[in-house]
């Protein structure tokens, strides 16, 4: 009999791999990425490979591997950063939906704004407050809907530039990742800002990111710098999770008629050269953009919107992928093993 941890996920089209730890025997199947919504139609699928019984399913994430010499976060599992080689490609805005999808699969999820240029997230999320400082030393997160925010958007404000250089722009992210006082995250996005240059170098060199998401459209000008983007993760040891490509076709509102306006399956044919996993489409639709405008992202990114569903199985495929990643084990772990 095919092992279930080899055989293909009905709902995310992936290999379920490391992913699953699965025992026949006892009936029971800890997920290590959150299922939400689909626990249902796991249990349903489950039941019927191999002719199963009925299958108990757990969720459990654990705290995968950074590289070698990077301090984790304290009160943070995993960081996800998400990427693209040049704006306008909508990053934030999957960035956002990422983290409410992921929240909805249940999730404890947190959101970095690390685009210290243009600190788009506090107008995507709603919220405007500063950041409460009990000790005069760390911050408190600022709480949006349940997620946990952090950007330099809700310091300088949201009109006021940073003028800064380099240097001070990464000392100032690296203070936002370690003296905001995060709290049992699972996941935590990282919004990095557009270009594959010497800030993102070092944001993602000094920071224990897990893993990367690269934001993309069909375009083939916005294909050929997320290429770059992906040689940069690559650079530097840090694993590609996959490829969401935005703006994937257009509907007109009127007639129906569906149009490639920038292009088709170009996010499908650079996962396909490059072998990383494409983790969705999402169209440019009117709703996305009014909604993030309004810092109304629970209006789009729900059971009731037509795109909820798209938006929950990107995220589900990114939780997927990343559990795969070797674990970081830790002492109380490895007693377990042993006593095993």
């Amino acid at each position: 009999m095919t092992q279930l941890s080899e055989s293909k996920d009905p709902i995310t089209g992936q290999t379920f791999d490391k992913s699953i730890d699965f025992n026949p025997n006892k009936g029971r199947l800890e997920s290590r990425y959150p299922m939400g919504v689909f626990k249902a139609d796991y249990q349903t699928q489950l039941k019927a490979f191999a002719d199963l019984g009925d299958i108990e399913i757990t969720e459990r994430i654990r705290q995968h591997q950074v590289k070698e010499g990077i301090k984790p976060i304290k009160g943070v599992k995993n960081i996800i950063a998400v990427a693209s080689g040049k704006g306008g490609v909508g990053k934030s805005t999957m960035s956002v939906m990422l983290a409410k999808s992921l929240q909805q699969l249940g999730a404890n999820v947190g959101i970095l704004d690390a685009d210290i240029y243009g600190p788009s997230i506090p107008k995507m999320l709603g919220v405007s407050q500063k950041p409460e400082s009990p000790d005069q030393k760390s911050f408190l997160p600022i709480d949006a809907n349940g997620l946990q925010t952090m950007s330099l958007g809700y310091i300088l404000g949201e009109k006021d530039p940073a003028i800064w250089r380099g240097a001070m722009v990464t000392k100032a992210l690296m203070q936002m990742v370690e003296d905001t006082r995060w709290s049992q995250l699972d996941y935590l996005i990282m919004d990095l800002p557009p270009g594959t240059g010497d800030i993102q170098l070092t944001m993602i060199q000094k920071i224990p990111v897990t893993a990367a998401v690269l934001v993309t459209t069909p375009q083939d000008i916005a294909l050929l710098d997320a290429q770059k983007a992906l040689a940069m993760f690559q650079k530097v040891d840090i694993p590609v999770l996959g490829v969401i490509e935005n703006m994937s076709t257009f509907i007109c509102e009127n007639c129906g008629h569906e149009a490639h306006i920038f292009g088709q399956d170009g996010g499908q044919r650079m996962a396909t050269e490059f072998g990383v996993a494409l983790l969705g489409q999402m169209p440019l639709n009117i709703d996305i953009r009014s909604n993030m405008d309004k810092g109304q992202p629970a209006s789009i990114w729900q059971d009731s919107h037509a795109l909820n569903e798209k938006a929950l199985k990107i995220a589900l495929r990114t939780g997927q992928n990343l559990a795969k990643l070797p674990i970081k084990f830790n002492l109380t772990d490895s007693l377990k093993l042993h006593k095993i």
